[in-house]
């Protein structure tokens, strides 16, 4: 039970043992609003089953800047670590499965296992190491290459996602994007 939790902290068996009544479970539809965009976010997730996406409004279109799919953590954290509104909003995309930390267990689990600090600075790296990549794919990259990307290196979002969110995340239309789909067979 939660081993991807387990394997993404480093966590040894023993510290486990402690640490996991911290974590509780969680299962929602699809189509289900985790966090609004303007909430303060008060949970960490781990998708255990299913498909998450952030995103957030510009001037009533919406755009996904982020999927997460099975064994990845997730949270506004800019939120979460700071106490301010959030920028995005968590959605379901199909029906998931979640474990999940509140802050104020998060904060009084990293006060008991203070080692656990480190395997959660790493996840907020990797996290902020995604932005950067999709920022410079933004600026350098045209959408044809973006989604070559995304086939080569995701997979399974292409096969899970709705395209009209597949769109949004490339910065593109669907009407655009069905035409690189279809120059690509």
């Amino acid at each position: 039970m939660l081993k991807y939790i387990m394997n993404e902290l480093d966590l040894n068996p023993e510290l486990w043992g402690g640490a996991i009544k911290f974590f509780q479970h969680l299962s929602v539809p699809a189509k289900h609003i985790l966090l609004h965009e303007g909430e303060i976010a008060q949970n960490l997730y781990f998708v255990r089953k299913g498909c998450l996406r952030l995103w957030f409004n510009n001037d009533g279109k919406d755009i996904t800047l982020q999927f997460f799919l099975e064994d990845q953590p997730v949270a506004s954290i800019e939120s979460f670590l700071g106490n301010q509104p959030s920028l995005f909003t968590l959605e379901s995309i199909e029906p998931s499965e979640l474990y999940f930390i509140s802050k104020n267990n998060f904060e009084t689990l990293l006060s008991q296992y203070p080692q656990l600090q480190e395997g959660f600075r790493q996840i907020i790296f990797k996290r902020m190491g995604n932005y950067a990549n999709l920022f410079l794919s933004r600026i350098k990259d045209n959408p044809k290459r973006r989604y070559d990307d995304l086939v080569k290196n995701n997979p399974e979002i292409i096969k899970r996602v709705p395209q009209h969110y597949i769109a949004s995340y490339l910065g593109i239309t669907p009407i655009s994007l069905s035409r690189i789909r279809n120059r690509k067979s």
